[in-house]
């Protein structure tokens, strides 16, 4: 019998949702939000989606079909950069106006109260040469009204949780206030170290009005911490995947030439400019493999085209489109390594713990990725995965050889990746803790 299971059999029914308040939903590139949301169906909680945005991926998780949440889809505002504030609110407010009328003939004082909190965030967080107000927490206070009086004309909804702790966090806090119901939050990576996403002591303030913080790495619950907010608890709850899904193939693929796959959102931290520079560098010492980068668009995938071009490496260097997790694992298992160079940018944007990092030494691949942020929870330098400098084609050009040299390491440092992985990253394992989280706040 699974973890699931023994929870669904042995725990008393839960009366009461948990909303979950999320930029956009179902996302491609956050399928650990899915599979955390089916999870938690799974072992009978109920829960609510709020999707701040609408989009329109072309593809979707398989998980996403398999979950029953309803999902309620906000108004949609014109960009807040494109038009002078006045004339953006003559616009967009009247698409909110039914729902803040209702809240405020119910909860005038609440209304009142939280309005007044978001004229004061937005002159103590102005920014700007001629330092204006940040109009954006007037975007939130309407969203935020929205999702209130959805909440209490359902009746179900008992506690609000948002995932990353910048625009949905903030949002969050303003429903909360709005409707009295608690909140918490989810805080990943970028959301946390990019000070402009929370300027001042914005994050502060949001950790010390929630009930509890959950983070997906030590790393992370430590900088939290930090921050000297002590009252509230702060969780780490570690993105785990279904590890019989995600499993080793029956026999090594004799991949002739070997296969070396990364796969991510094509940004910046995810450094795949520094391994074409490595596969310049195997090129030169004569190693012969065939290298896919799996992603799709984003901000950094013209530099790397561009890099690959500039390097004659069209014939080694392969960028592939994003797919779903069905077709991914598929691609894992035709690999030879799995390699992810993350960095840590200007900005302070970096990754927490990759989930294809854990998805690949799930499926028995040898990993290779940079020693920055929470991968060394993940990857034991030598044990469970190989571990370079970030930013440094060389290094990482020199941990790929290794690999390519030696079948026998391999296969020595695949089978403890898939180990290390089944012991602490089991998803219904990772979940059994934020379900108890989310089941003290119904009782």
């Amino acid at each position: 019998m699974n973890s699931a299971e023994t929870v669904r059999k042995t725990d008393a029914p839960v009366e009461g949702e948990i909303g979950y308040i999320l930029k956009s939903y179902p996302r491609m590139s956050e399928t650990f939000i899915a599979n955390e949301i089916y999870l938690l169906e799974k072992l009978g909680l109920k829960l609510r989606l709020f999707s701040i945005l609408e989009r329109n991926d072309p593809q979707r998780h398989a998980v996403v079909d398999a979950t029953r949440a309803p999902v309620h889809h906000l108004p949609q505002l014109t960009p807040l950069s494109e038009t002078p504030f006045p004339a953006w609110l003559r616009l967009n407010a009247p698409k909110f106006f039914d729902s803040h009328w209702r809240l405020f003939k119910a909860r005038p004082g609440a209304y009142a109260k939280t309005l007044l909190a978001a004229f004061r965030l937005a002159f103590k967080h102005r920014r700007g040469s001629w330092r204006q107000p940040e109009t954006a927490f007037f975007k939130e206070f309407l969203q935020a009204g929205y999702i209130a009086q959805q909440a209490l004309a359902k009746g179900a909804v008992r506690h609000l949780h948002a995932h990353f702790c910048h625009t949905s966090t903030t949002v969050a806090m303003f429903t909360s206030q709005l409707c009295g119901l608690p909140f918490s939050f989810t805080a990943h990576a970028k959301d946390i170290y990019v000070r402009a996403l929370n300027p001042g002591d914005l994050l502060q303030t949001k950790m010390r009005r929630a009930k509890f913080v959950v983070t997906c790495t030590e790393a992370n619950r430590a900088h939290l911490a930090a921050l000297g907010v002590n009252d509230t608890p702060i969780h780490t709850c570690y993105h785990g995947l279904d590890t019989r899904q995600f499993a080793p193939r029956a026999a090594e693929e004799n991949s002739e030439p070997p296969l070396l796959l990364s796969v991510g959102r094509m940004v910046e931290k995810k450094g795949f400019h520094f391994l074409v520079e490595a596969c310049r560098l195997l090129k030169d010492r004569g190693y012969r493999f065939q290298c896919q980068i799996v992603g799709g668009a984003g901000a950094a995938a013209q530099r790397v085209a561009s890099l690959i071009h500039e390097l004659e490496l069209e014939d080694a260097v392969k960028l592939r489109p994003a797919v779903t997790q069905e077709e991914l694992r598929l691609i894992y298992q035709r690999a030879t390594l799995f390699t992810l160079p993350c960095q840590i940018t200007e900005n302070d944007d970096r990754d927490g713990i990759p989930n294809v990092l854990v998805e690949a030494m799930a499926m028995g691949l040898p990993v290779v990725s940079t020693n920055i942020s929470g991968i060394p929870e993940l990857i034991e330098h030598g044990v469970s995965g190989l571990l370079a400098p970030q930013k440094d084609a060389r290094a990482l050009a020199d941990a790929i050889a290794e690999l390519l040299d030696s079948p026998a390491v391999r296969r020595k440092l695949g089978a403890a990746a898939r180990e290390k992985v089944c012991r602490l990253f089991d998803a219904e394992a990772n979940i059994q803790k934020l379900h108890r989280l989310f089941l003290d706040c119904l009782v």
